[in-house]
């Protein structure tokens, strides 16, 4: 990244309200419920505020929320979209094209400025222009055993899709343009084999597909350089996509402090 691995951060924390938003009275959306007495939002923005790799937050939130105190550290408040197409717009408009920007969930509660500052340091040495986090079931277990995840077999380990991804501005249009056609297909076999190949599917299916194999091909489907990151940092995995997320999230947090 810029400046020697200093980034400016869009926290994603945008979307209608859903069962976990109906959890607590008057959330706007999940990105508002509070967990332990602070809003999972807030969390993110307030790990992120502590990070020496991240000059600048910009919330992308529903304009309703926009001076709703959990956004108070953000630097600037965009308005989010119907789709995550038009939040990621809405996020990353006017921003240098070359730069690097960290893209955040705002549902990660156990999210520290270690796993970020180690986020923007692995991102700076990649020449990509999209980057997506995961973590390796291995560590994973061995921090949070009792997080659910849904897992990728692949040759060189089991991974779970994270919470953090970078981009450079230039490949947004690309990186949407794909997921307008992975939306149109995931539920057509053909379409999907069209999309990724059949021998993409085929070593995925049979747990031979390599990370530099699924790099390569992201690569050329996305036509700007991708590559995923697999982070040390279990907590960039932790988030809360079920109402049950809820009540384990704020038992990790409880446990964090406890003496």
């Amino acid at each position: 990244m810029a400046r020697g691995g200093v980034t400016t951060a869009v926290v994603l924390a945008g979307g209608p309200p859903d069962a976990v938003a109906a959890t607590q009275a008057d959330a706007p959306n999940k990105a508002f419920v509070e967990l332990a007495g602070v809003t999972m939002v807030a969390r993110v923005i307030a790990a992120l505020r502590a990070c020496a790799s991240v000059d600048r937050i910009v919330a992308v939130a529903p304009l309703a929320a926009h001076a709703h105190p959990a956004l108070a550290g953000a630097d600037e408040r965009r308005p989010d979209g119907t789709h995550i197409s038009q939040s990621l717009r809405s996020g990353l408009a006017g921003m240098d094209p070359d730069r690097n920007v960290l893209l955040c969930a705002s549902d990660l509660p156990v999210l520290t400025r270690g796993a970020l500052d180690d986020f923007v340091a692995r991102v700076a040495a990649l020449d990509a222009d999209l980057t997506y986090g995961c973590v390796e079931r291995r560590v994973h277990l061995a921090a949070y055993p009792s997080v659910p995840h849904t897992w990728a077999r692949l040759r060189d380990g089991v991974y779970c899709g994270g919470g953090l991804a970078a981009i450079k501005p230039r490949a947004l249009e690309a990186l949407l343009h794909f997921i307008e056609r992975l939306g149109a297909a995931r539920k057509a076999p053909l379409r999907l084999a069209g999309l990724f190949g059949w021998d993409v599917l085929l070593r995925f299916a049979l747990g031979r597909l390599t990370v530099a194999q699924a790099e390569a091909r992201a690569t050329r489907l996305l036509g700007a350089p991708a590559r995923a990151l697999i982070s040390p940092f279990a907590e960039t995995a932790v988030n809360v996509d079920r109402v049950s997320d809820v009540a384990l999230a704020e038992r990790l947090l409880r446990e964090r402090t406890a003496p």
